[in-house]
């Protein structure tokens, strides 16, 4: 077929004279490259992987222990600072949306990573100043020279951490799309070292968990709040000048447009058609063919409605002009167009799943803390605060990723049970069952530690491991994995969005998880009674919270199983 024949109900020369202002949608155009670009651009995904790392130490050089820094140097109450940590996390998880669509649509990566890291580093200035302004002595004068440098400091300091979530936003939205359009889909070397950067992208955030956890909170609390700051600073410095050095090395990719106005097209398109039947042969729906060799999408029978906007109308056959081309764009779309909406409908149940996921992960720093504090916590001559009980899980992810390749999956081979690697909603679905597998391990402990606690007697911390590790698990499975399953079924013009709204379930699961504290509490702390989540873990029965987290998770695998069965993945064709 030549370039930009159409493929119409009743073809005629006329039609396809009049359908020549159809916009051809050009797929993201790359620098030529000779042999010497080709092999300084092999290096660049490791480059984003080191960005990564000291990123993810900066950002949560700063998260970690920041409720304790408002306690502390900016005097606030615990529960203004608790509220102010979780309103902080809540918009640091959000903004990738925002950074997505202006890295789809305007900017691309490169330039969105760049413009982020600007914000990103003023703010971590801005925080680690606040650390050094006096509060502290001046509060103990009346009236309101006590009150200005306090609010100084606080103002200071929250500008700085809002610039934070706007700029690691625009970052956490464009760095990991970024990294994977590095690899060459083309190659199957490439395609099979593309499968494994997801994951040591993954372990390099946890990296930078691991560091700030262990390093630089000892720094905050025992040495000075500036000097922790600054450390955390330096390490985003480091990344941003380090990106920008390495700059002759990537695959940069131009935006397509927005992706917003084309799905909005093939919904006012297919509404406009409501009345017309879809051909039985779906080859006769309007698709464009161009020399650029644009990869086009597979048509496929879900959400049928929406192919009445590739269906082809006489009036569609109307004189070239301006005015009509700008209006065609509205009356009929191409296959593409309309599978790229399907793609989204298909991805909304997995994602919403995911939710509820994340909701059970949030007890990570929650709920298996409070239980940890109310144990033995010594562990031979060693005390583990509970909340160090969150490196051992980072330390059970790792061990989970390496297993992974050289345990799990030469097993399931050698049983016959996986053909090669297991498919990434396979292992998306493993999570979610590790994961209610996860709370029931919680709720086992935590009937271990009452029935202990009844007998005056004190359960080993070293309990918890079990539930961690499970954890951890779950976390591999589902995170990697819905990363990497997002980004590979994401239209060309919309991956750093579809990105973005994995990593947005983990801010809506921490609101999620809050709203079943708030309904298990309304219903538990009635007529005098504690609840189940009480102020002393002994009088209530936590253990009943991890039950009903525990059979929430499994319900949501229920239903994650029954949309992964009818899920269709995206079938590209030349």
């Amino acid at each position: 077929m030549d370039a930009g024949e159409i493929i119409v109900a009743q073809p005629s020369p006329r039609l396809y004279k009049s359908l020549t202002f159809r916009r051809i949608a050009t797929k993201e155009r790359t620098v030529p490259q000779d042999e010497e670009m080709k092999k300084a651009r092999s290096k660049a995904p490791t480059v984003v992987l080191g960005f990564e790392c000291l990123e993810s130490t900066a950002f949560n050089g700063i998260a970690t222990n920041l409720v304790v820094y408002l306690e502390t140097l900016l005097h606030g109450s615990n529960l203004a600072s608790a509220s102010n940590v979780t309103t902080w996390f809540g918009t640091s998880y959000l903004t990738p949306v925002f950074g997505a669509i202006i890295a789809d649509t305007f900017w691309g990566n490169y330039n969105t990573i760049l413009v982020s890291l600007v914000f990103y580093l003023l703010g971590m200035m801005l925080v680690t100043f606040s650390a050094f302004l006096p509060t502290t002595a001046l509060c103990t004068v009346v009236g309101s020279s006590c009150q200005q440098p306090l609010l100084g400091a606080q103002t200071i300091a929250f500008l700085g951490l809002y610039l934070v979530a706007f700029g690691s936003g625009g970052v956490r939205a464009a760095l990991l799309p970024f990294g994977a359009d590095q690899f060459d889909d083309d190659n199957t070397a490439d395609r099979e070292r593309k499968m494994s950067f997801f994951s040591w992208f993954y372990i390099c955030v946890d990296f930078g968990m691991i560091v700030s956890g262990l390093f630089i909170v000892w720094i905050q609390q025992n040495v000075s709040w500036g000097l922790g700051f600054g450390i955390a600073t330096a390490c985003i410095a480091l990344a941003f000048g380090g990106f920008v050095l390495a700059t002759p090395m990537y695959k940069r990719r131009m935006p397509t447009g927005t992706p917003i106005k084309s799905l909005a097209q093939v919904v006012v398109a297919a509404c406009r058609k409501a009345r017309l039947r879809v051909p039985a042969d779906t080859t006769l729906l309007y698709e464009v063919h161009d020399k650029i060799n644009q990869s086009k999408i597979a048509h496929t029978d879900q959400f049928g409605f929406l192919d009445k906007a590739a269906v082809v109308m006489e009036s569609d056959l109307e004189e070239e002009s301006n005015d009509v081309a700008a209006d065609a764009s509205w009356r009929i779309c191409t296959v593409t167009q309309v599978e790229e909406l399907k793609i989204l409908l298909r991805l909304l149940p997995i994602w919403a799943t995911s939710i509820v996921l994340s909701a059970a992960y949030a007890q990570l720093n929650t709920t298996f803390v409070q239980q940890g504090a109310a144990m033995n916590m010594r562990i031979m001559s060693f005390t583990i605060p509970p909340a160090s009980m969150v490196s051992f899980e980072v330390l059970c992810v790792l061990a989970w990723v390496l297993m992974y390749s050289s345990v799990i999956v030469p097993m399931l081979n050698s049983l016959s049970l996986a053909n090669g690697e297991p498919s990434q909603l396979q292992r998306m679905g493993a999570g979610r069952l590790l994961m209610a597998f996860a709370m029931a391990v919680a709720a086992l402990v935590e009937m271990m530690r009452l029935d202990a606690a009844g007998r005056g007697e004190s359960l080993s911390i070293a309990w918890q491991m079990p539930q961690y590790f499970a954890l951890a698990g779950a976390e591999v499975f589902c995170y990697i994995a819905q990363l990497e399953f997002f980004y590979s079924e994401a239209p060309e013009s919309m991956k750093s969005m579809c990105t973005s709204l994995a990593l947005l379930t983990v801010a809506l699961g921490s609101y999620m998880s809050s709203f079943i504290y708030a309904v298990v509490n309304a219903f538990t702390a009635v007529d005098g009674r504690p609840g189940w989540i009480s102020d002393n873990l002994n009088e209530g029965h936590m253990d009943y919270f991890f039950w009903v987290m525990a059979a929430l998770c499994t319900l949501n695998f229920v239903v994650y199983s029954a949309f992964a069965r009818t899920y269709r993945v995206k079938l590209v064709v030349s």
